[in-house]
């Protein structure tokens, strides 16, 4: 019976990782195939950033929504119709001509995208002891890493060899398969408490509105707001970037953005391993490194007209200082703060709070790009990561609380 169930978490775990990784096939596109189909459509920087704003817009909004969904109805069912639905968006915008038709199919795939954190973080919180938390979403949220690396340079590959509408194609079939394996072979929901492990939250009901009234949610959301405003703003503009104002072409600039991501994998491990350790909260090490990241964007936007791998080894810092804080407040630390039974909820308001930091990614980066240039959008995001240390003042107390 225990080898049976040792089996079924692991085989929980595998599937959804592989799931939420498969899902970024179907968000890196638009941003590698951007100065292609800008070209093509004759599309300004504006109509491309409400492009992304769409996106993200229908991302934020779906969160809650489908963290609740997650909780009351499981996750099977969420991830593969959100897989499929995603893949239709993606099939739609690679025979989409113009910005309405673009920009309408990217909506469609916001939404959809909405339920893949949810429901796969519900999965890793019915699987794993609370002790275990932080190190096992540690090295569980290496899927939105490792996803992003394989989405973009896949994207960038098939942009090389077949054209920005393969991009779309090939990652709406991945999806399809994705979600058949999502339904095949995720085993039955199995709550922690059922595996040997103690709920530590103070909420033991899956009762949305008493999870809504927990202050340290909104504490982690105004933290996860600025931090997924850098991160979105990175992900969906730094190739861009790296082509217009660092001079590299396309292909190269997709292949040098894959530094931040690959940076991230090894945050999101180490940050997780060391919150498990008791001897700082998860608030205060997120908070450290979010100092960490504000010196290390200071640096990166002096880097200038540099050779690729010094962009390259800067943005794998970068990387590590974000991605490691935006695991562990979007995963472990929102976990705790609810308990197995609501996780999907509180996920949901963590990362919606986030999302709609990230919403306001394409206005700003236009904005401050057009008026004092990319360097200082840089300078901006430093300004962010202090604000978001500093959102964790309180959490470290409430935490402590709550955990009493």
């Amino acid at each position: 019976m225990l080898a049976t169930s040792i089996r079924s978490r692991r085989i929980a775990l595998i599937v959804s990782w592989l799931a939420y990784a498969t899902y970024y096939l179907g968000r890196k596109g638009f941003s590698v195939a951007k100065a292609s189909i800008a070209r093509e459509h004759g599309l300004a920087t504006s109509s491309l950033a409400w492009i992304d704003s769409g996106y993200l817009a229908a991302y934020a909004l779906g969160q809650v929504p489908s963290g609740i969904a997650a909780d009351r109805r499981g996750a099977r069912v969420l991830l593969a119709g959100g897989m499929l639905l995603s893949a239709a968006a993606c099939a739609g915008m690679s025979v989409a001509h113009g910005a309405i038709a673009l920009g309408l199919c990217f909506t469609l795939n916001g939404a959809a995208q909405a339920t893949g954190w949810p429901g796969s973080t519900k999965v890793v919180a019915q699987w794993t002891d609370p002790e275990r938390r932080g190190r096992v979403m540690g090295v569980w949220s290496t899927c939105y890493q490792v996803g992003g690396i394989a989405a973009t340079a896949l994207a960038t590959w098939l942009l090389a060899h077949y054209g920005w509408r393969a991009v779309f194609r090939a990652p709406a079939a991945a999806l399809v398969l994705a979600a058949l394996g999502v339904s095949l072979m995720l085993p039955r929901a199995q709550t922690a408490a059922s595996t040997s492990a103690t709920p530590t939250a103070t909420i033991a009901t899956s009762d949305w509105q008493q999870v809504l009234r927990q202050p340290l949610l909104y504490c982690y959301g105004a933290c996860y707001f600025c931090i997924k405003l850098i991160r979105y703003s990175l992900l969906f503009w730094l190739p861009y970037y790296l082509h217009v104002a660092a001079g590299f072409d396309e292909v190269t600039s997709g292949y040098l953005s894959t530094g931040f991501e690959i940076g991230g994998t090894l945050g999101s491990v180490g940050l997780g391993m060391l919150s498990d350790r008791g001897s700082r909260s998860r608030a205060q090490l997120a908070a450290l490194s979010l100092l960490g990241l504000a010196a290390a964007l200071t640096g990166y936007a002096h880097l200038g007209a540099a050779p690729g791998i010094w962009h390259f080894g800067c943005l794998a810092i970068v990387g590590a200082l974000l991605f490691g804080p935006d695991a562990l407040i979007s995963g472990a630390a929102a976990q705790d703060a609810a308990g197995t039974t609501a996780a999907g909820t509180a996920v949901g308001i963590v990362n919606g709070l986030g999302s709609a930091g990230a919403l306001l990614q394409g206005p700003l980066t236009v904005s401050i790009e057009r008026t004092h240039g990319w360097s200082a959008l840089l300078h901006v995001f430093v300004g962010l990561a202090l604000i978001s240390a500093l959102c964790l003042a309180p959490a470290h107390a409430l935490s402590q609380r709550n955990r009493g």
